[in-house]
């Protein structure tokens, strides 16, 4: 199986950035032990702190891949041309969070892209993305 995951604005950051929301290990080390857990798919990785280069991702991951993970940062609460990708594409898209958004800021209680997404995974650190890989492995 091939999975693409993508991370929006400022997870560029993550092992520096509120390590006490986000934690202390930067996103590429999860990525290995992630890869090296689920050795026999493909799972490739992309971010971007760009709109625009996010929704390009999403509209050529349709067909190539078998699912996509998006965690869109701060996107998530303002996006509706990010929503729409998800929305135009037929590759599975699961929507993962490191915290809990409903736990956090009231304006980030409300995502625009929860409604057109598969499902979402939030709450659970890093291993977000690994109950997301999780559930398009079937």
């Amino acid at each position: 199986m091939k999975i693409l995951i993508i991370n929006g604005a400022n997870l560029n950051l993550l092992g520096v950035r509120q390590p006490e929301i986000y934690g202390t290990k930067s996103f590429e080390e999860y990525l290995g032990a992630l890869r090296a857990r689920y050795s026999e798919h493909i799972i490739d990785y992309y971010q971007s702190n760009i709109e625009g280069e996010l929704v390009d991702k999403l509209q050529r991951a349709d067909g190539a891949y078998d699912g996509v993970v998006l965690n869109a940062g701060g996107y998530t609460h303002t996006s509706v041309v990010l929503r729409d990708a998800v929305a135009a594409i037929s590759t599975p898209v699961v929507e993962v969070h490191i915290s809990s958004i409903l736990a956090r800021e009231e304006f980030r209680h409300v995502s625009m892209i929860a409604p057109v997404a598969r499902g979402t995974v939030m709450g659970f650190g890093m291993e977000s993305y690994r109950l997301a890989v999780e559930y398009l492995l079937g």
